[in-house]
């Protein structure tokens, strides 16, 4: 499907017009009704290029007698939820492209870490109002085929809907005008990108980006049907400038995550390499230099199916597609740099507290000195808050140019973790003499903990600085 000419008239649009009079006439019942009940949702479609363009009511909601979600209303057979498989109809790239994304697998959060502390810590009230609405979930329909009150409403990116597709296109085009300019502006992704684990909203704002955007907002064209950084506007990129919209030689994408270089999710970062394959599904492999398959390979990752591969794109060439998007607006020689310290915070923050902190609990779990119940330990919350919140803000922070971000809500919180709390309920938990030995081979044998043992001389702040310099480069001092 990629490459292939746009129409402005999708195929189910037109054969709507053409079985005029009965889609007008169902049309026009719908309009009848919901204007009276719901005048809003009527004006936003009255308002939006779906309305223009001849889409009504029934070519999203409209199903057969017999689908899996179709019930019958007022003499005709519809479906609640409009899913990515139905709006593939019409935008089937924009659906071909998500499908494999890491949007559309949010949902797939079961057995997480995540899903626990929402499911069982919390409580179900307390997921399907927060997790779930970020996430998504399955949503169930009921013996009427209506969606159950504890499923939905839920704009979830990676929604599990009743087609079997996943993903919610609602979530940044809202219903039912369905903008473009909604989705280029940063509170769409805010809604979701936001709080102590992942705070990229607040980090933009304070970044030199947000700071423009806000100051040349009403210059920013966001309605212009092409809209490319250094073309339609010149100043304040938002969230879909530099991972979604058209730049440079970067057509536009609805994979969010195709023009990422490292993952800043799990306790410990990774470079990202990506196998795409003809089915339209997506992996990433994760390493600086893991062995890929070739283009036309049968491959499959871990227990999932074998499938053919159609696209191998290495974590270089994912990061050669940001900076392409980059140097719009910046030289070639200030992109390199901010990517050096980016790199540099992130290598800085998995030598010296995630891989120590992750080998530490690993023995500990091994050895039987922590149950196999999560957070039942003061430990596990320890650990979990210092790489899924603090570790986390403080790579973000540096990815998107947010000082205060990188550190003092990132390296700064890490450190004061790490030193305070965590590796105190380290020698706690194994107990004094099993907990200074593991202390000792994975936190003392980094240069950069020394000062902890040994007291922070003049000799050993120096060997310090020449390590981090030695590892870092001089951004290191």
């Amino acid at each position: 499907m990629r490459g292939r000419r746009r129409w402005s008239w999708c195929l189910p649009a037109l054969v709507a017009v053409l079985a005029w009079p009965v889609a007008a006439q169902d049309q026009e019942n719908c309009v009848t009704c919901h204007e009276k009940l719901n005048p809003g949702e009527v004006l936003q479609w009255r308002a939006s290029e779906h309305s223009k363009q001849g889409v009504t009511c029934s070519t999203c909601h409209g199903r057969e007698k017999g689908d899996v979600d179709a019930f019958e209303h007022n003499g005709s057979y519809i479906a609640t939820i409009v899913t990515p498989k139905n709006c593939g109809q019409c935008h089937q790239k924009e659906f071909d492209e998500q499908k494999g994304s890491h949007h559309a697998k949010a949902g797939q959060i079961l057995g997480s870490l995540d899903n626990y502390l929402g499911e069982v810590i919390g409580g179900p009230p307390a997921s399907d109002t927060g997790c779930r609405q970020c996430h998504g979930s399955e949503v169930k329909l009921d013996a009427n085929k209506r969606p159950t009150k504890d499923t939905w409403p839920n704009t979830g990116m990676g929604r599990i809907n009743p087609d079997g597709s996943w993903g919610s296109c609602s979530a940044c085009h809202g219903r039912h005008e369905f903008s473009v300019r909604q989705a280029r502006q940063p509170e769409s992704c805010g809604k979701c990108h936001l709080g102590p684990d992942h705070p990229q909203t607040e980090i933009w704002q304070e970044s030199k980006h947000g700071m423009m955007y806000r100051a040349n907002r009403e210059m920013m064209k966001l309605d212009s049907k092409q809209w490319r950084a250094g073309k339609e506007y010149f100043s304040g990129p938002t969230c879909a400038s530099c991972h979604m919209s058209a730049a440079g030689a970067q057509p536009v994408t609805h994979d969010v995550g195709d023009r990422l270089s490292w993952t800043l999710r799990p306790i410990v970062s990774s470079k990202l390499n990506l196998v795409a394959y003809d089915d339209n599904n997506k992996d990433d492999i994760v390493g600086d230099a893991p062995a890929l398959p070739k283009v036309g390979d049968m491959f499959r990752l871990g227990t999932a199916p074998e499938r053919k591969v159609a696209e191998v794109v290495t974590w270089q060439q994912r990061r050669d597609k940001m900076q392409n998007v980059c140097v719009q607006c910046h030289q070639t020689s200030f992109i390199k740099g901010a990517y050096s310290q980016f790199d540099a915070t992130v290598d800085l923050y998995n030598d010296k507290f995630a891989k120590p902190a992750k080998a530490i609990m690993d023995e500990l779990k091994a050895s039987g000195k922590l149950t196999k119940a999560d957070f039942d330990e003061k430990l596990e919350w320890s650990y979990y808050e210092m790489w899924h919140h603090e570790g986390r803000r403080a790579r973000h922070g540096a990815a998107m140019q947010g000082p205060d971000y990188a550190w003092w809500h990132g390296i700064y919180d890490v450190a004061k973790t790490f030193y305070t709390s965590f590796l105190p309920e380290v020698k706690e938990a194994a107990g004094d003499e099993m907990g200074k030995a593991l202390i000792e081979k994975h936190v003392y044998s980094n240069p950069g903990h020394t000062w902890l043992r040994d007291g922070m001389s003049k000799e050993t702040l120096q060997k310090m600085q020449e390590f981090y310099r030695q590892r870092y480069g001089e951004g290191g001092k």
